[in-house]
């Protein structure tokens, strides 16, 4: 089917005025499609349109009381001619459940067979479960009706009231954009409060009833918290009513920001142990979505190249407001360590792009610019901002912003417009150093005679204006911060030359490549565990990660570095962080991985042992360990209860952590996976053993199957099992499926599409074969237009990986 480009869009939008949408749902019907009735009231300028739908049948189409060919209909487009100035147009029509997590999911509970849906309109999802105008900018007023089995229970963008049995009416709404649209059905656990007048819900499948029952005064209190804030800031209120967070199964992010009624992936509901950086990680994603109903909600980009002002405003507000207002701590050191991070290898990707690109791409494209550009490179760019303005400018800005276009459109100049109108000065060369050009300014620092020089190194002619912070740290981990404004391409900074280490942009406040010179880096195993500041110590770890990337330091180096420090580190954000960076990009890749795991191993184990008992430090270093020990004695026993650490406990995601060490390790097969299914019999535990069983050397073939073939395979379980499928300590193993990678997965578009393709493929690309010998089929793959979006682009990003890791290997041995 064509996807939607902004040229078409700018048409219809100039031809058309939605005046109101009235979607009628029966969800009585069989187990693999529903119906749905939509009536669309709209004004026209124009004699031709259409209306968007992807049924499984069509069943009429009635415009101003004449009835249409449904036969017209033409690859999700049914043509509307001979329009009047004001019309009402009727369609019928049956639609299939998805399983892929967009349009109408439809997902039964293995824990008791409970069947639960949920709507996902995000980008081209919306016409798969309801006749509409699907794009951003025609927006409408929705109201929503029912007819579904008398024990569910129905939530969606406005509030719902139970008019019959098995029959619901949602409340009209404001204009909505059709992306954000939902509805969400199903025998769903429910939790009531009430935060400033606000009514708030929670919700969640019947099995996880306990456990969001134990996290609901978190959740809530944090949602208050937040709302405190955003009425302090914007000086419009939350708008959209009620407001429930709903988690949901098979879910492919982490969240969608339907105004009312937030959908969330149900993992986020922790159903065993979690850390308090994986607690203030979920708390920041609830702040994200809340941010969502002022940037995204109620003021909407006209087209998707603007969506950096819906994502990078709620990420730095999630940051910003979780800091100021929640009772969790170090976000913007959780920020450095993941989210920036993230964001600094896609902008030194072959797929990077400004934050506001200027290039239109149609909206299946700009499906791949959700990603570390959009949300992480964006939200700090604009944390520079509103230091640099000042809250006084910056808030004034937005609010005028939200006020000139609430529940309408806006595009990027229109904001700079009353930024600038606030007192801003200079902005548009501001924006076009910041959001137009992609790529990063390298920052060194140099030791002279007489003090310390900064060099700016830029990739193109943009000299972008760092505004930032040195920090010069002695032998014992004090430091002495100066503030610099880098606007030249060499700058003296205020700061002596005799400090045991030198860390540019120590308060994380920019955007750059940093590099740490000769000295400091020398002096890092000594002073790196005493600098107390946690994002500064992100930082420094940013900027070995990233020399290491390129090149530019040996991984040995880098890796000594982790072992020597890791005994002293008491963040479980960076040991987070650092582990999954070793796992996924040292062992294996840039080093071999049967050499140096030991070490790994051994190191996270001798912390293990000094830990906390139950605390999220022992915790995070516990799953470490579990991930890259071969002592399987020792995991077994840990298994059976005889043998683990004082304080942890082994829940059931513990237990499935262990069960697929020991698969790798070749010391539990199919009867032991089974045997752990028996015990956890929830959708959680099929996702686990699906991991799992793809891990086992006779599973491969069966998994590598479903992944490639199985269009009914639900989201989690298909992503579980492309994780499961490569281990660098089965190389030898996986080596015939290398090259099947590029060969069979473009078929997956005929099978799946929207998000779960490109996840899927970030999963299944046979991330730890380092074989320059796979350049040219990679290649191949990303140049073949006759190839799915998603695909190219997350081969692309395979590919970049795949070059570096031969580059590393070529440089150091």
């Amino acid at each position: 089917m064509p996807a939607l480009t902004v040229t078409e869009a700018r048409e219809r939008a100039a031809g058309l005025t939605v005046r109101s949408a009235e979607i009628a749902f029966d969800l009585t019907g069989g187990e693999t499609t529903f119906g749905v009735v939509s009536t669309l009231r709209f004004a026209a300028t124009t004699q031709a349109s259409w209306v968007d739908v992807k049924p499984a049948r069509l069943i009429s189409v009635v415009l101003n009381g004449q009835s249409l060919d449904v036969a017209a209909l033409d690859d999700g487009r049914f043509p509307l001619s001979g329009l009047q100035a004001e019309n009402e147009l009727v369609v019928s029509a049956e639609l299939k459940y998805s399983v892929d997590g967009e349009g109408l999911q439809r997902s039964v509970d293995a824990a008791d067979g409970r069947v639960y849906t949920y709507g996902m309109s995000s980008l081209e999802s919306a016409p798969r479960y309801f006749p509409c105008f699907d794009q951003p900018d025609l927006k409408t007023p929705y109201t929503i009706s029912v007819k579904c089995p008398e024990d569910w229970v129905v939530m969606g963008n406005g509030a719902a009231t139970q008019t019959g049995p098995g029959e619901w009416r949602l409340a009209e709404t404001k204009p909505l954009s059709t992306y954000f649209v939902t509805l969400v059905a199903g025998p769903y656990h429910q939790i009531r409060s009430e935060h400033d007048g606000i009514p708030l819900g929670l919700a969640c499948r019947q099995s996880l009833q306990e456990s969001l029952e134990r996290d609901a005064e978190d959740l809530f209190r944090t949602t208050g918290e937040a709302f405190d804030e955003y009425h302090r800031m914007f000086r419009q209120r939350y708008p959209f009513g009620e407001y429930w967070q709903v988690f949901v199964p098979d879910f492919n992010l982490g969240a969608m920001e339907n105004p009312g009624c937030v959908t969330f992936a149900d993992h986020l509901v922790f159903r065993g142990q979690a850390t308090e950086a994986e607690r203030s990680t979920r708390a920041r994603i609830v702040v994200h979505e809340m941010a969502h109903m002022w940037f995204g909600d109620l003021v909407t980009m006209r087209w998707w190249n603007d969506m950096w002002l819906n994502e990078s405003f709620a990420e730095y507000m999630a940051h910003r407001v979780s800091e100021d207002a929640t009772s969790y701590d170090d976000n913007w050191t959780d920020f450095a360590f993941v989210r920036k991070w993230w964001g600094l290898q896609t902008d030194q990707s072959s797929s990077t792009h400004p934050v506001a690109p200027d290039s239109l791409k149609d909206a299946r494209q700009s499906l791949d610019d959700f990603d570390g550009i959009s949300y992480a490179k964006g939200a700090a760019v604009l944390k520079q901002l509103a230091k640099y303005l000042g809250d006084e400018v910056f808030l004034k800005g937005v609010n005028a912003h939200l006020e000139a276009h609430e529940y309408g459109n806006a595009d990027l100049h229109e904001f700079i417009a009353k930024l600038t109108e606030a007192g801003a000065k200079d902005l548009d060369t501001w924006s076009d150093q910041w959001l137009r050009t992609s790529g990063l300014d390298t920052i060194t620092v140099e030791r002279t005679a007489t003090g310390v020089v900064l060099h700016r190194r830029s990739p193109d002619s943009s000299r972008r204006l760092h505004k930032l912070s040195v920090g010069g740290y002695d032998e014992t981990g004090a430091g002495s911060i100066v503030d610099v404004v880098l606007d030249q391409d060499t700058v003296e900074v205020a700061l002596g030359n005799d400090y045991a280490v030198i860390v540019p942009d120590a308060n994380d406040d920019t955007w750059a490549k940093i590099r740490l010179d000769a000295t400091s880096l020398a002096n890092l195993s000594d002073v790196l565990p005493k600098i107390t500041d946690g994002t500064t110590r992100a930082v420094i770890w940013n900027a070995i990660r990233d020399a290491t990337l390129n090149a530019e330091l040996d991984p040995r180096q880098a890796l000594d570095l982790f072992l020597t420090t890791l005994q002293h580190e008491d963040s479980d954000i960076a040991v987070g962080s650092l582990v999954r960076w070793i796992e996924e990009r040292v062992l294996g890749s840039y080093v071999e991985y049967d050499e140096y795991r030991g070490p790994v191993a051994d190191a996270l184990g001798n912390k293990l042992a000094s830990t906390e008992p139950g605390s999220s430090l022992q915790l995070i270093t516990a799953r470490g360990f579990i991930a890259t020990t071969d002592d399987a004695a020792l995991l077994k026993s840990w298994l059976d209860g005889s043998g683990a650490p004082a304080g942890l406990v082994i829940d059931a995601d513990l237990r499935w952590s262990l069960v697929l060490r020991l698969v790798q390790l070749n010391a539990f097969g199919a009867a032991e996976i089974d045997a752990e299914l028996a015990r956890d019999t929830s959708t959680e535990g099929v996702n686990h053993a699906a991991r799992c069983r793809a891990a086992l050397p006779d599973g491969k073939e069966a998994a590598w199957t479903r992944i490639m073939t199985d269009p009914a395979i639900g989201v989690k379980e298909l992503l579980a099992a492309a994780e499961g499928f490569w281990h660098p300590g089965q190389a030898a193993l996986t080596a015939p499926y290398v090259g099947r990678f590029f060969t069979d997965i473009a078929q997956t578009t005929e099978i799946r599409s929207g998000m779960v393709v490109g996840l899927t493929v970030q999963r299944i690309a046979p991330r730890y074969a380092v074989d320059a010998g796979l350049i040219v089929p990679a290649q191949a793959l990303v140049t073949d237009e006759t190839v799915g979006p998603a695909i190219r682009r997350q081969t692309a990003n395979f590919l970049d990986d795949l070059r570096r890791a031969v580059e590393v290997r070529r440089t150091y041995g």
